[in-house]
Parts: C-alpha cells; sequence; structure tokens
C-alpha cells in the first residue's frame, strides 16, 4: 500500500492551483512587456494571430500560414522631434490594431513571446 493516494480532492486543489499560477504568469508577461521602451519614433507591436482556416475551409498548419499584417500596439516610444525643435506627436495610441507590412521591423523575443519594434512610419494603417 502506498504511503500517499491521489483522491479527487487533492487533484482539484491542484488543478487550481495551476489556474492561478497560469494566470499569475500572464499577469507578470503583460507587466514584463511594459518594460521594453522603445527610443525615439519607434513602436513596440505584437502581431495578432493568423486564421488557422482557409476560405475553402482547409486548416493550415503553423508552417503553411502567413505572416500576420495585423498588430496591437503595445507600447510608444519616446518620440522626435522635426527641423524647428518641435515635438512630433505619434498618431497610435496603445491598444490600437493596426496592419504593417509582412518583413518590417526588428523580432524581439521577451518572457517567451514574439514582439515587434517598428517605425511609426511603416504602419500602413489603423483598423477599426
Amino acid at each position: 500500500m502506498p504511503k500517499w493516494s491521489i483522491n479527487r480532492f487533492s487533484t482539484f486543489h491542484a488543478s487550481a492551483w495551476l489556474l492561478s499560477e497560469t494566470k499569475q504568469q500572464t499577469n507578470n508577461n503583460k507587466k514584463h512587456m511594459a518594460n521594453i521602451k522603445p527610443l525615439g519614433q519607434r513602436v513596440l507591436v505584437k502581431r495578432l494571430e493568423a486564421e488557422a482556416i482557409s476560405a475553402g475551409g482547409i486548416v493550415l498548419p503553423d508552417t503553411a500560414k502567413e505572416k500576420p499584417q495585423e498588430a496591437e500596439v503595445l507600447s510608444l516610444g519616446t518620440g522626435g522631434k522635426d527641423d524647428n525643435g518641435n515635438a512630433i506627436e505619434f498618431t497610435v495610441k496603445v491598444g490600437d490594431k493596426v496592419l504593417i507590412s509582412k518583413y518590417g521591423g526588428t523580432e524581439v523575443k521577451h518572457d517567451g513571446q514574439e514582439v515587434l519594434i517598428i517605425n511609426e512610419s511603416d504602419i500602413l494603417g489603423i483598423v477599426g
């Protein structure tokens, strides 16, 4: 007879603990993303997931998916100045969904998530 046994009660508590740990890690990831501060006229964005099903209803594997062109703005840079020394305002704000070029910017892996640092001029438009 083993000295310990797993019953439904302890399995439930283990599941609840795992769920709370996952939530805490997600919140920590959001806090760490705020630690990356782009400089100048740069913007930190996260690509939104591409659809996994084609228009014809075929499920696409990860290798066949194109890079999504839609992204969410996570952080804005410190800004820039024009020729007269006046501050240049950002057109986008944190939380905006934007269209970006497929291969523009610099990919950065931070806390297991891939984010992209791009120039504001490389943003093609705001969605919605």
